[in-house]
């Protein structure tokens, strides 16, 4: 365990994962910090962390709850709450912040058509970063959005039409130019989807979930390995009456496979976090499973080849060793590191770094 949060001025309960810039690690706190409304902060691989920014109040943002994007060294991301409108709440905003902690708000969403509550971070294509709103937009379903570096925003879709998906909370991937993401609902079967954007706005529905063996729920980015996407959906799959989620791919045409129907027990269940790809195989966590010794099981980390070979890494204890996994993992030197939301010693989150 690198570090332990205490849910005070150090921030607490990251919900994002790590990002690496020359070999420090940047991320974000929902809670906690100066003003209790969340921090980014920077950790060393030996484990000393640092507050770069603690989250005020509106105009400022508020809550955030997903990773960083690093454009040229400077790091951008979201808030799902803070900005103005949603009845004195704030609608979430986009904000640039430097890694010597002097941070910008770029764009303040209003709601409505504009979108509000992006709860995913940004995709960076040809230096125009992408994003999601879950909620808002023309049919109160969610949105796309592009902002440039400036902070000029345009929505370029609006979902929840006919049987177009709903409530997109993930990453969007870039491939070759074309955006790919997900929505955990709508869709055909109302079970969520996977979709295709252009940057001109042109979406298509690759996909709909139908809730059964092949997932529901799709909630993280899809990960690129040579051309064929690969993502989790947190429930669905073989083994329970509503599922416990499940490893798919997809293909960029729309032809999906489930790889992996998690069981829960000890082979975890309730896969939030982003795929990682270490030399061809795939690294991801649960949220719950694994070690008995929470209720439900305190989160595991696993890994998966794209034969739909399957293992469990590492279970989580709870208690100061950390609980829920949330967050994608990042790959440095050899070492996987990560974030718990819950945990250590202070119930407040932890960072930790696991060997392969």
């Amino acid at each position: 365990m690198l570090y332990r949060f205490t849910g005070r001025s150090d921030g607490g309960n990251p919900s994002g994962g790590l990002i690496n810039v020359d070999g420090v690690l940047y991320g974000t706190t929902e809670s906690g910090g100066a003003n209790f409304r969340g921090t980014v902060f920077k950790i060393a691989t030996s484990g000393a962390e640092t507050v770069l920014y603690s989250f005020g109040f509106e105009p400022d943002g508020e809550d955030p709850d997903a990773s960083l994007t690093d454009v040229d060294g400077v790091l951008y991301g979201t808030t799902l709450a803070g900005g103005k409108g949603c009845r004195g709440l704030g609608c979430g905003t986009v904000f640039r912040i430097t890694t010597s902690g002097t941070e910008r708000v770029l764009h303040r969403f209003a709601g409505g058509t504009d979108g509000s509550i992006p709860l995913a971070g940004l995709t960076v294509v040809d230096g125009v970063l992408y994003g999601t709103t879950e909620t808002g937009g023309a049919n109160d379903s969610g949105t796309v959005f592009r902002v440039t570096t400036s902070g000029e925003e345009t929505v370029l879709h609006s979902f929840g039409a006919g049987s177009d998906g709903k409530y997109p909370s993930a990453d969007l991937t870039n491939v070759n130019g074309v955006i790919y993401g997900t929505t955990g609902q709508g869709g055909a079967n109302n079970h969520g989807t996977v979709f295709s954007l252009t940057t001109s706005g042109a979406e298509s529905v690759l996909y709909s979930f139908a809730g059964g063996n092949d997932g529901a729920v799709p909630g993280s980015k899809l990960t690129n390995v040579n051309g064929v996407l690969y993502g989790t959906t947190e429930e669905g799959g073989a083994f329970s009456r509503l599922g416990d989620g499940t490893v798919y791919k997809i293909t960029t045409s729309g032809t999906e496979k489930v790889i992996h129907g998690f069981g829960g027990g000890n082979d975890g269940k309730f896969p939030v976090g982003d795929l990682t790809n270490v030399n061809g195989v795939l690294y991801g966590t649960t949220a719950e499973g694994g070690s008995q010794s929470c209720p439900r099981g305190c989160g595991t980390v696993f890994k998966i080849t794209p034969f739909a070979v399957k293992n469990a890494v590492y279970s989580f204890a709870g208690g100061s060793d950390g609980e829920s996994p949330n967050g994608g993992l990042i790959y440095v030197n050899g070492l996987l590191y990560g974030t718990t939301a819950n945990g250590g010693a202070n119930t407040a989150g932890t960072v930790f770094s696991l060997s392969l």
